[in-house]
């Protein structure tokens, strides 16, 4: 997950370069190596970079939680079946909620792979307030 994080802000920049659009901040328009014909327009939203920026943001808000409740699960001693199954079920939803974003997918779609990976950090949050409380 701290893969799927870092390489996403990477795809921004791709995109950016590559439509040579979807610049976030005035200083973006000065003339560079990477930007040898600056325009206002570049400051424009693009879709197309401002989608992955989007799934950037998106990554950002939940993988944290995910990695802050799994340190702390695993730190429990959790039985290793049900570590397994929350651990590699929130990969999977947060893979596939990439997948659906990625793809322009509805966000009914979206909507239920993150609901999956959130409820998953949920209950590994709850399972350790259980072992830690008792």
């Amino acid at each position: 997950m701290v893969l799927k994080i870092m390489g996403q802000g990477w795809m921004t920049v791709y995109r950016m370069m590559k439509s040579e659009a979807g610049f976030a901040s005035p200083e973006d328009l000065r003339e560079g190596l990477l930007n040898k014909s600056p325009s206002p327009e570049q400051l424009d939203i693009n879709d197309y970079v401002d989608r992955s920026r989007r799934m950037h943001r998106n990554d950002l808000e939940n993988i944290p939680a995910f990695l802050c409740a799994g340190l702390l699960l695993v730190a429990v001693s959790p039985p290793l079946l049900l570590a397994q199954v929350l651990l590699y079920g929130f990969v999977i939803a947060r893979l596939l909620h990439a997948y659906a974003y990625a793809t322009a997918k509805s966000h009914e779609v979206r909507a239920t792979f993150y609901t999956i990976g959130s409820l998953i950090v949920i209950a590994m949050a709850l399972y350790v307030l259980a072992n830690v409380i008792v």
